[in-house]
């Protein structure tokens, strides 16, 4: 996967379905040394309190969908967005270019690094995205490892998980397209061993 853009040496696309461990995982690249770049804080930085995106989001779905503070309802936005493909959609214009410049300037300001990880949970169903980067990653599991992760750390019920599940791309697509996988079902010691093979293997490839 050819990187449209080339002001770093190597771009590592994070990615992966919901309570998969993507957070773990970029974590333990950072221990490593290695820049990640999270399109999620990112997505934060633009919707707190005086965020660029405050504005057009307001122009876009009315006051009740920006908190007293300033910041966006993100639970009331939740909600629309998952019952409401066209929402979902017009969110979506609104935030990545936001975020996509954000990207590029990130990647711009680490471009000495020898390679830089972008955590995005949408990256395989974003083209402009997916652009920047030369590798895509996934971090894999079980559906039912799915659950129980996001369960406990939500307080979602298992209806609402797999109707959160059901919206993204299918388990079977996101492996059929990605370059590199991490098993996250086992240990953590696995996962850590997993991880510290990468990045060799990342290393290696910038130089």
């Amino acid at each position: 996967m050819k990187s449209l853009r080339k002001s770093h040496k190597l771009c590592v696309g994070l990615t992966g379905g919901i309570g998969c461990g993507k957070n773990t995982v970029a974590r333990l690249f950072e221990a490593l040394g290695v820049p990640v770049i999270d399109t999620d804080s990112l997505s934060h930085q633009l919707t707190r309190s005086g965020g660029q995106a405050i504005a057009p989001i307001k122009a876009a779905f009315g006051e009740p969908y920006i908190t007293k503070t300033g910041e966006l309802d993100r639970a009331l936005m939740r909600q629309l967005v998952f019952s409401d493909a066209g929402a979902k959609l017009k969110l979506e214009n609104i935030l990545h270019p936001l975020i996509l410049a954000l990207c590029e300037a990130e990647l711009c300001a680490k471009a000495a690094a020898p390679y830089v990880i972008l955590m995005a949970p949408l990256l395989l169903e974003c083209p402009a995205f997916l652009a920047l980067v030369d590798r895509v990653l996934l971090v894999d599991c079980s559906e039912q490892n799915q659950i129980s992760r996001v369960a406990s750390r939500s307080g979602l019920d298992e209806t609402q998980i797999r109707a959160i599940i059901a919206l993204q791309m299918p388990r079977a697509e996101r492996m059929a397209r990605a370059d590199d996988f991490i098993s996250n079902d086992g240990l953590c010691a696995e996962l850590d061993e997993q991880v510290a093979a990468l990045h060799r293997h990342y290393a290696n490839i910038t130089n």
